[in-house]
């Protein structure tokens, strides 16, 4: 009975599920990304380990859907006006990283004694960096709109499309090897390429005559949309793979089709889960094929690709941006969302041994290099800003003099004697400027945040593009003349420590030589005492001075006191 359980597909799934659940928990604790615990469950339930996966058709036939569902949501979420709109510096820095690496990587293949087609491989895997993990941190830490968040978003589209490119070429190079043996069809080129045009033209068609009144009439059943768009997924990915373009050129092209319809971030919320879940068995079938004794072989080869990837790769987008004239800060933050490789670097290899073209101690050396990359590149991200405190001393070389693409205005500002200066500029420190304003009081605003920073200009607003977190940016600003800083900005860890930008910014803000007083808002009654302790003479609380306000109107306060917000008062006093 027992053998007839380990034997049981659905027993075994079960015990792959579990055991995702218990290691991911565990990986949560050590603050890694899921990519690095799954693969570890795909490690220990192999031959190599506890050997429990046997039922390897229907985990692979899972692990296939997974990879359609991925590529289809990368395509549907393809944004080439977001690089339009950054300019330059993304196409610029993703393209310079990519051949960079590119050359280095297959440079370093030879060295290594790899072959040219490994090396080729390899070198173009490590290329590609992960958007749902960089996503995921920067996320985490409140600077996916900030500055160097969205060139990295930027540069990560780019690489996408360096990702489709490869995956075409790979399928190319695979159409003349088919021809001689179990291609599909004839395998002949002209008939691949044909069927490929074909499939091109018929998503266009879709596109341009079906794709917005279909995807409107099945929005008004939402499950019925998801289902089409799983369906959509599945069957472009088969039809790539029956006529030789490949099962995530299939799923791209799906997902193109759907691109352009309002209902795209519908669509992609809510398969998001899904791909999660069926990546999961892509990971456990890629970490339950590979011999932890090949793994060893290569370890040598796997830590010189890993340091190239943790140092070179963030180098060189830091020496391409600091030549375009940005601040060594920016240049250094986005340099390091691209320390690591992806899931797509597995899959592109994982085609290479599928298509014959490499071995699999090929697929093990880059996946030790996933581990490496992922597993560090997390702590990195996390720790940025605690790095470039670090090594800002040794980055002087990678910024331009003036660094014309972010003017820093604080200079301009120093006469202008400013009483309030104002960091975050959301909706709360809009309103706060706005009313300061309206009395006559000369407010000046801050904010990492390009989109908010016009948005103030256009209100007529004073402001500066910069980090509360950067100290030679804040020492910059017109402080000593200045009677309040006021922080809006919401709790927003800079490390694994409890410090956030909030308290750091009344220590540079002091550093720096102001001697007024400080207001930082708060959305949890447990920071205040601690923000008082930091140095604060005002904690405002949002959400509760709103409430009171609206109590004493509705208690009949007197219309003319609109304006006024007796419950920082109280606080003040309170704490003093």
């Amino acid at each position: 009975m027992i053998d007839a359980l380990i034997h049981s597909p659905f027993a075994e799934v079960a015990v792959l599920l579990v055991m995702a659940a218990a290691i991911g928990l565990f990986g949560i604790l050590l603050r890694q990304p899921l990519i690095v615990s799954f693969i570890a469950v795909g490690l220990i339930a192999g031959p190599s380990a506890l050997d429990v996966v046997h039922s390897d058709e229907q985990i692979d036939l899972l692990s296939e859907l997974g990879i359609a569902v991925l590529l289809f949501l990368v395509g549907i979420k393809l944004d080439v006006k977001l690089i339009r709109s950054l300019g330059q510096v993304a196409l610029l820095t993703g393209l310079g990283q990519v051949l960079f690496t590119s050359v280095f990587g297959y440079l370093i293949g030879l060295a290594l004694g790899l072959g040219h087609v490994t090396s080729l491989y390899v070198a173009v895997a490590l290329t590609f960096s992960s958007t749902i993990i960089i996503v995921k941190l920067l996320s985490d830490k409140r600077e996916i709109d900030s500055l160097h968040g969205q060139i990295a978003l930027g540069f990560l589209i780019v690489q996408d499309l360096v990702v489709v490119l490869a995956m075409i070429v790979l399928s190319a190079i695979d159409i003349g090897a088919s021809a001689e043996e179990n291609g599909p069809g004839d395998g002949s080129v002209p008939t691949v390429l044909a069927s490929g045009v074909a499939m091109v033209g018929l998503v266009v068609l879709f596109v341009r005559y079906a794709a917005n009144p279909l995807t409107e009439r099945l929005a008004r059943a939402p499950e019925l949309l998801v289902i089409f768009a799983i369906a959509m997924a599945a069957m472009f990915a088969a039809a790539g793979d029956i006529v030789g373009l490949g099962k995530e050129v299939g799923g791209l092209l799906a997902g193109v089709a759907l691109a352009s319809t309002p209902y795209r971030e519908t669509i992609a919320a809510r398969l998001a889960p899904l791909r999660d879940f069926l990546l999961l068995f892509f990971f456990i079938a890629l970490g339950s094929a590979l011999d932890l004794s090949l793994l060893g072989a290569h370890i040598s080869g796997a830590i010189v690709f890993s340091l190239f990837v943790l140092i070179g790769n963030p180098l060189i987008v830091l020496a391409i941006m600091g030549a375009m004239g940005y601040r060594k800060r920016t240049g250094f933050l986005a340099g390091l969302t691209v320390a690591q490789i992806s899931e797509f670097s597995l899959i592109f290899v994982a085609m290479g041994v599928s298509l014959g073209h490499v071995r699999e101690d090929a697929l093990g050396l880059v996946t030790m290099v996933g581990l490496v990359t992922i597993a560090a590149s997390t702590y990195m991200i996390t720790y940025s800003h605690q790095l470039y405190a670090i090594f800002e001393p040794l980055l002087g070389i990678f910024e331009r003099r003036g660094t014309p693409r972010e003017p820093s205005e604080a200079g301009a500002h120093a006469e202008d004697g400013y009483k309030v200066i104002v960091f975050g500029l959301g909706r709360f420190g809009t309103a706060i400027g706005m009313r300061l304003r309206k009395r006559g009081i000369k407010v000046l605003g801050v904010d990492f945040n390009p989109l908010a920073v016009r948005r103030w200009r256009e209100l007529g607003l004073a402001t500066d593009f910069g980090d509360a977190t950067d100290a030679e940016f804040v020492s910059e600003l017109p402080l000593p003349r200045a009677e309040w800083v006021v922080s809006t900005v919401p709790i927003h860890p800079t490390g694994l420590s409890h410090e956030d930008t909030r308290t750091t910014l009344i220590q540079l803000t002091r550093a720096a030589g102001f001697r007024g007083r400080v207001a930082v808002a708060s959305h949890h009654a447990r920071d205040t005492e601690e923000l008082f302790g930091a140095g604060a003479d005002i904690v405002l609380e949002p959400f509760q001075d709103a409430a009171d306000r609206a109590v004493e109107l509705l208690c009949g306060a007197p219309e003319e006191d609109r304006t006024e917000i007796p419950a920082i008062v109280t606080e003040e006093k309170q704490a003093s």
